[in-house]
């Protein structure tokens, strides 16, 4: 099992920045992808960047430019730094752990923290 800790997020001005970090906790950690993905208000889950233990990034096209992820894995840690922030970026915000080595890897969702950007 891997528990997940996020914080970050909250009320935002437009044109402002937002720091989330991630910690992950538990068993069979590495080798890993994480990130974030985010649902804004009636609308499906959609991805914003994961990043795994390789280096692998990947981030969706409505961030590119003004959105950048890194990891600490000696703290189980990633982190999204997104600048520029725009109304349209209101969303809950999920932290996503993927397993990938294993038998049956596994994924794990955290709870979700919410932004709001205000215009």
């Amino acid at each position: 099992q891997v528990q997940l800790a996020e914080s970050g997020g909250g009320l935002q001005q437009a044109g402002g920045s937002l720091r989330l970090s991630c910690t992950a906790s538990g068993n069979n950690l590495s080798p890993n992808s994480m990130g974030w993905y985010r649902q804004p208000p009636g609308k499906q889950r959609e991805l914003v960047a994961t990043m795994t233990t390789y280096g692998d990034t990947n981030y969706a096209e409505s961030v590119k430019g003004r959105c950048t992820i890194s990891r600490n894995d000696a703290l189980n840690t990633v982190y999204l730094e997104m600048n520029g922030l725009k109304p349209e970026d209101t969303a809950v915000y999920y932290c996503k752990f993927a397993q990938l080595l294993g038998r049956n890897p596994n994924h794990y969702w955290g709870q979700g923290t919410q932004v709001t950007v205000s215009s």
